[in-house]
């Protein structure tokens, strides 16, 4: 019997098992791959407090891990493949169900994070650090008069190349199509700026280079011809995807699946909390992250002593 059951050892779920420690619950953290989430695919994180020249996310993350292991916290690594109502207990509220076996607890927090949509092309997956990346924020001050490719024609897209050419000496923003889902002032701003050219029409077929990004190949969708553009990196924001799946109907989400919360992380069932990129949100860095996961264990805290 459980306290409180936390799903995913991002940062944000690492924050709230800190938390959690330091209230006396009785926590588990779960986690199906490896503790510290998608961040580890940047190498380096230069946005982070505390850390001037920035800190490597494996050093970051072996941080936050070391605060939680101080506490006793325990962690298991398990997928969770359900969690349901635990109607015949009197004592705890939900049950966790991993692909091993079912927990009980009387709250849970859910910080299973985010993933960006990839382009699925060859060389993508290869060169994910040294070159091809998802966070503009995260990674722009490594392209200092450098040439960037963004692909991409959303809102995220377009501030983002915007964004990195305060780094970059030419941002490239490939779009499959002449028209774009940015808003009109996003668009307004691009095309002023003496930094952005745009390939219309194109769609990035392979990112190419051994042990760097050094160009793509793009396709005209138009004329089917192909061509290469050099670069040092290639931006790719098409989109993100909740890790959500295995909550199905059972809590409100928005369209796209993420967790709708209020601001003290409660979903929309009594006991359950939501905080990281699995929720909805404007933002999602590792910064706003961590408080999130801070806030979901001090009410899940508060819950417990007012259930008492």
């Amino acid at each position: 019997m459980y306290d409180l059951i936390i799903i995913g050892a991002g940062p944000s779920g690492l924050t709230a098992a800190l938390y959690a420690g330091r209230y006396r619950l009785q926590t588990l953290v779960l986690e199906k791959m490896v503790v510290g989430g998608q961040i580890l695919l940047s190498s380096t994180i230069e946005n982070f407090p505390g850390f001037p020249g920035g800190i490597t996310t494996q050093e970051l993350i072996e941080r936050f891990k070391g605060q939680v292991d101080e506490l006793g916290v325990p962690f298991e690594t398990a997928q969770v493949i359900q969690i349901s109502e635990d109607i015949d207990s009197e004592t705890s509220l939900y049950s966790v169900k991993t692909e091993e076996k079912t927990l009980q607890t009387k709250t849970i927090i859910i910080a299973t994070g985010a993933h960006w949509k990839h382009l699925g092309v060859p060389g993508e997956h290869k060169l994910v650090g040294r070159g091809t990346s998802y966070c503009a924020t995260c990674d722009a001050p490594f392209f200092k008069n450098k040439k960037v490719v963004v692909v991409g024609g959303g809102d995220k897209a377009i501030e983002e190349a915007i964004y990195l050419t305060s780094y970059a000496s030419k941002v490239t923003i490939v779009h499959r199509r002449e028209g774009f889902r940015a808003a009109d002032i996003l668009l307004e701003k691009a095309k002023a700026n003496q930094k952005i050219e745009f390939a219309l029409d194109c769609k990035v077929v392979e990112i190419l280079g051994e042990n760097k990004v050094e160009a793509v190949k793009v396709r005209n969708l138009k004329t089917d011809k192909t061509g290469e553009l050099a670069c040092d990196g290639v931006f790719i924001f098409i989109g993100i995807n909740p890790n959500t799946e295995f909550i199905k109907n059972e809590l409100e989400t928005n369209d796209a699946g993420f967790i709708i919360t209020d601001n003290h992380m409660r979903t929309s069932k009594l006991g359950i909390y939501a905080c990281g990129d699995c929720r909805e949100k404007s933002l999602y860095q590792v910064i706003n992250g961590c408080a999130e996961g801070a806030v979901a264990a001090h009410s899940v805290h508060t819950f417990l002593m007012n259930s008492k």
